[in-house]
């Protein structure tokens, strides 16, 4: 019998079709699932006369792969993942390669590296980003774990990944212990923020401007052509313009309430970790809590009142403010996440190519834009680039958009309709472009209410003093530290 190229355990939606991906490219792939007939069902269906090879059981499929065994588990993240690998290890030999291809969350892959490479195995944990679609026409695959394992893995994986232009993969070695997994993690929070961006243009050409969803789609469609064109905004022209069995908009059938998976929350826990004000993704997923409590929302609004939305200026100049708003405040998303990126890899030892990053996301993946071939550019210019806000070209990108994105902001506000991402976007580009901020107050309150200590203008960083604000406390002052 052929020995397979490579095994996956998991036949749900991602790992089906990653399967035949895998085959198209020419390696045979064994299969297995913990439900068998899933196994048969797609043995006789989709993967009729192909070189796939299924299991009905794990010692199978260990028997039918080629030496050193490549593993791919796609199966949920968390505890299932944990019980799976405890069922492999007995199996596996030295060198034998595990796989966790889900959205394991990075530091179960940093705690999952360090056991399966002490019982002498290879581990990596891969981001695997596209969804349904990309998994079989080609994902973004963002790889991390035991170095050793890439030479074994880099061929399968480059070859299914999505290609840019030149052929490039959109799929390289990100780095050790759980580095693929916390690039995949802050792709999706980027992917959150993306999301909440265009649903806040939407929202105001719908709530203020009074758009159909025929006229919104048209304006998708041309921003889809324009330093926008992504395949968020293009999934958006599209969803526009679909209609209901009625012949009405199918999207104003949709509740009005977002769910989530956690990936978003795990990237704010961990800037929050790192003290990195990443402060839209933060938002993305506070709007999404938000939406989540209708039925709050719909006793708050017979109770509650605001201005009701008024539109008297230029639509169509307007429309171009929203645009201009969206862009700026993508950028500043995009920025806080790299910032993040950044600090994390000096914290856990990882070597990230901040350009290889976003080649890796320039195709396949869902937050896939022209916009991340001009970060690639950045990092490449600059590799010790400390804010995308400092690269010439997104300066002069903020700059020429700052005044409508202001306007869009301030009309919104005026109008009563809520844009946390712009708005936050907006107060973090104020607050990092600002010499001097209202924090010496801030540690002044500190000083008087905790002894905490403050620095001074006049004296050298790293020198605190307290002050007796009141005469009656004493002149011990607490210990100094950052959260």
């Amino acid at each position: 019998m052929n020995k397979a190229d490579i095994g996956l355990i998991g036949l749900a939606v991602m790992g089906e079709n990653l399967v035949m991906n895998m085959e198209s490219k020419g390696f045979t792939v064994a299969v297995y699932n913990r439900t068998v007939e899933k196994v048969d069902n797609f043995i006789q269906g989709r993967a009729k006369g192909k070189n796939i090879i299924g299991a009905h059981s794990l010692s199978e499929l260990l028997a039918s792969l080629k030496k050193p065994r490549k593993i791919m588990m796609m199966v949920k993240a968390g505890q299932p993942v944990d019980d799976l690998i405890e069922q492999l290890l007995p199996m596996l030999e030295a060198d034998d390669i595990l796989i966790d291809g889900g959205n394991s969350h990075f530091p179960d892959t940093i705690r999952r590296n360090k056991y399966v490479e002490s019982k002498g195995l290879l581990y990596i944990g891969t981001g695997v980003s596209g969804g349904e679609e990309g998994a079989l026409k080609g994902p973004s695959l963002m790889p991390g774990g035991s170095p050793a394992a890439w030479p074994h893995v880099k061929p399968i994986l480059q070859a299914v990944a999505a290609k840019v232009e030149d052929g490039t993969p959109c799929c390289d070695w990100v780095g050790e212990g759980g580095a693929g997994h916390f690039v995949k993690m802050v792709h999706n929070g980027i992917e959150y923020g993306d999301m909440q961006l265009i649903c806040e243009a939407y929202h105001l050409m719908r709530e203020l401007l009074g758009m159909s969803a025929d006229e919104m789609h048209q304006v998708f469609k041309e921003w889809n052509t324009s330093e926008l064109d992504s395949y968020l905004i293009e999934i958006t022209r599209d969803i526009l313009a679909i209609k209901d069995n009625d012949g009405k908009p199918l999207v104003d059938k949709i509740l009005d309430t977002a769910g989530q998976k956690g990936t978003g929350k795990w990237t704010g826990i961990a800037a929050l970790d790192e003290g990195i004000p990443l402060t839209l993704i933060g938002e993305a997923v506070f709007a999404r809590c938000l939406s989540a409590i209708k039925e709050e929302r719909v006793a708050a609004s017979k109770v509650l009142s605001g201005p009701k939305p008024k539109f008297e200026g230029d639509r169509k100049a307007f429309v171009e403010d929203i645009k201009k708003a969206l862009y700026a405040s993508k950028i500043v998303s995009y920025a806080q996440g790299y910032t993040l990126m950044r600090v994390a890899a000096k914290t856990y030892g990882w070597n990230l190519n901040y350009g290889g990053i976003a080649l890796m996301w320039r195709g396949g993946c869902i937050i896939r834009s022209v916009f991340l071939g001009k970060i690639k550019e950045a990092f490449e210019k600059n590799t010790g680039l400390s804010n995308l806000l400092l690269d010439p070209f997104f300066k002069e990108k903020i700059e020429s958009s700052q005044d409508g994105w202001r306007r869009v902001c301030a009309t919104a506000l005026m109008n009563g309709i809520p844009v946390p991402a712009f708005t936050t976007a907006l107060c973090y580009y104020d607050g990092f472009r600002s010499e001097k901020l209202p924090a010496n107050l801030l540690q002044a309150q500190r000083d008087y209410f905790g002894a905490h200590t403050y620095e001074r203008v006049d004296k050298l960083r790293g020198e605190f003093f307290h002050t007796n604000w009141t005469g009656r406390g004493g002149t011990t002052a607490s210990t100094t530290y950052t959260a």
